[in-house]
C-alpha cells in the first residue's frame, strides 16, 4: 500500500507455551502485534459488514438511484477533507487521494456497467453519453492530481475545479436523469438494476 523473520524458541517445553502466533522474539511484542491483527480484522469485519447492509438494502428495495446518491454523498465528504489541507500535508493529501479514487472507481463501475446501459436501452442515449463522458474528465482529474506534487500551490486549486465538475455531474444525475430513468421502469425493473449494480461493487471491492 519490511518483512520480519520469526525466531524459532529452542525450548520444546514452557517458553513455546506461551508465545503468540503472531510473536517475532518475544511475548510483548507478539501480544501487541497479535491484538493490531484482530483488531484491524474486526474492523475490517465492520467496514464490510456495512458495505454489504448498504448494498444489500439497496437490491432488497430496488432503490439504486439512492444508493449512488449516498456514494455521491461520500466522495464530496472526502473532498471537504482534501480541501481542508495545507500544502505541508503532502502524506494526507495522497491518503485522501487515494480514497477519493477508489471511491469514483468503483462507484463509475456501477453506473457505466449497469445504469447507463439501462439509460440507452430506455432510448436516453444522449444523455448516457454525456454522462459517461463526464467520467471521462474525471478519469483526467485524478490522473492529473496523482501526477502533481502535493505542496504544488494549485494542488487545491485544481481539487476545487474537480469538485465544481463533478458536483455538477451529480446534481444532474440526482435531480434529473436518474429520476426519469427510474419513473419509467417497473418495481421489478428497478430491483433488477439494483441487483445488478450491487453486484458490479461487489466485484470491484
Amino acid at each position: 500500500m519490511a518483512t520480519k523473520t520469526e525466531t524459532k524458541s529452542g525450548s520444546a517445553g514452557g517458553n513455546k507455551a506461551h508465545r503468540s502466533a503472531f510473536s517475532w522474539g518475544d511475548s510483548d511484542s507478539g501480544m501487541l502485534l497479535g491484538a493490531a491483527a484482530a483488531g484491524a480484522a474486526l474492523g475490517l469485519a465492520a467496514n464490510m459488514g456495512r458495505k454489504f447492509f448498504v448494498q444489500y438494502a439497496s437490491a432488497a428495495s430496488g432503490d439504486w438511484s439512492e444508493t449512488l446518491k449516498t456514494e455521491h454523498e461520500m466522495a464530496l465528504a472526502i473532498f471537504d477533507k482534501m480541501q481542508a489541507t495545507d500544502d505541508s500535508q503532502t502524506m494526507s493529501r495522497s491518503h485522501l487521494l487515494a480514497k477519493l479514487k477508489y471511491a469514483l472507481s468503483k462507484h463509475a463501475i456501477q453506473e457505466e456497467m449497469v445504469i447507463y446501459p439501462a439509460l440507452r436501452q430506455a432510448t436516453d442515449t444522449e444523455e448516457a453519453d454525456h454522462l459517461n463522458e463526464d467520467h471521462g474528465y474525471v478519469k483526467t482529474y485524478l490522473y492529473e492530481l496523482e501526477t502533481m506534487a502535493g505542496d504544488d500551490p494549485q494542488w487545491l486549486a485544481r481539487v476545487g475545479d474537480f469538485r465544481t465538475m463533478i458536483e455538477e455531474h451529480m446534481r444532474e444525475e440526482e435531480d434529473e436523469i436518474f429520476p426519469r430513468l427510474r419513473d419509467r421502469l417497473s418495481d421489478e425493473q428497478n430491483a433488477k438494476l439494483a441487483t445488478m449494480m450491487n453486484k458490479e461493487g461487489f466485484k470491484f471491492a
